[in-house]
């Protein structure tokens, strides 16, 4: 009879890598696709952020499951914070700066979620060549603020 692997163990008792969430970290809401334990590290990093992170992946996926080929994306109407998320290059702002915040586990299960959204992204929406490649400080923006938004 062939040897179980200690993966198929681990998967038996509902550990990964030997290790088990602590039982706090099992209370907590989990986040869009998350570990508990990396959903315990977002809240734990994230409990003072404005938005939370599982509201801008809301936000992020949204978008990306409109109808049609090709997505443009809409500028916010108005400052406030809340209406800035009306921009999806906002909301992706804030996704980077949440990911750049974690501890690194964190940050690879996070980062595991935004890479498909991430290429779903630049599929489907429109490379602006006339778009600014440097913000006013002089800083190089991320490559979601060169789209094409709707009133291009």
């Amino acid at each position: 009879m062939p040897r179980r692997r200690p993966g198929a163990l681990r998967a038996a008792r509902g550990t990964h890598a030997g290790r088990r969430s602590p039982a706090w970290a099992r209370e907590l809401p989990a986040l869009d696709r998350l570990s508990p334990a990396a959903s315990a590290e977002v809240h734990w990093t994230a409990g003072a952020r404005v938005h939370p992170l599982g509201d801008l992946l809301h936000r992020y996926r949204a978008f990306l499951r409109s109808p049609g080929p090709r997505l443009r994306l809409t500028r916010a109407v108005c400052p406030a914070p809340l209406c800035a998320l009306d921009d999806i290059a906002a909301v992706r702002d804030e996704l980077a700066d949440a990911y750049r915040a974690l501890p690194p586990g964190a940050r690879r299960a996070l980062g595991h979620v935004l890479r498909p959204l991430d290429a779903e992204f630049r599929r489907r929406t429109v490379f602006d060549r006339d778009a600014a490649t440097t913000d006013r400080s002089g800083s190089p923006l991320p490559r979601w603020h060169r789209r094409l938004y709707r009133d291009e």
